[in-house]
């Protein structure tokens, strides 16, 4: 099971509504980077990624699963991009922000801090385990 960052603007999709889409989700539509788009194929059902409050709050906020792999996004009218379905699993009990990301050592060659514009990004088992303890999981 690989682990993932997915990135959205709070006030375009927040971990609340995440949350209230339910046991079904919601689909991980709209991604059009397409170093992203090929994170979203590898992608597989069972999957955890973190929620990232992108440009407002600027911090990891939850976690997600997959629960639907790779399908063509309906809001693509080319019909090159695809989403997945994520459902919520929880918040963190203290959010991770990205200055205290900056901060620590272990985390630099992450790419949220190397390629931050990308919206769909893997997380290697360490540093989702750093992240874990520093969000108090």
């Amino acid at each position: 099971m690989k682990k993932w960052l997915l990135k959205s603007e709070p006030n375009v999709w927040s971990i609340e509504q995440q949350r209230k889409a339910g046991p079904n989700g919601a689909p991980w539509d709209g991604v059009r980077n397409y170093q992203a788009a090929k994170n979203l194929k590898l992608m597989k059902k069972g999957d955890q990624c973190f929620f990232y409050h992108s440009n407002i709050g600027k911090q990891i906020v939850g976690i997600v699963e997959v629960i639907r792999e790779a399908y063509l996004d309906k809001t693509d009218k080319s019909g090159r991009f695809v989403a997945v379905t994520v459902r919520f699993l929880k918040k963190l009990n203290k959010p991770i922000t990205l200055i205290d990301i900056k901060k620590n050592k272990d985390l630099c060659h992450l790419s949220l801090i190397k390629q931050s514009r990308l919206s769909v990004m893997p997380i290697d088992s360490k540093s989702w385990n750093i992240l874990n303890k520093m969000g108090k999981i």
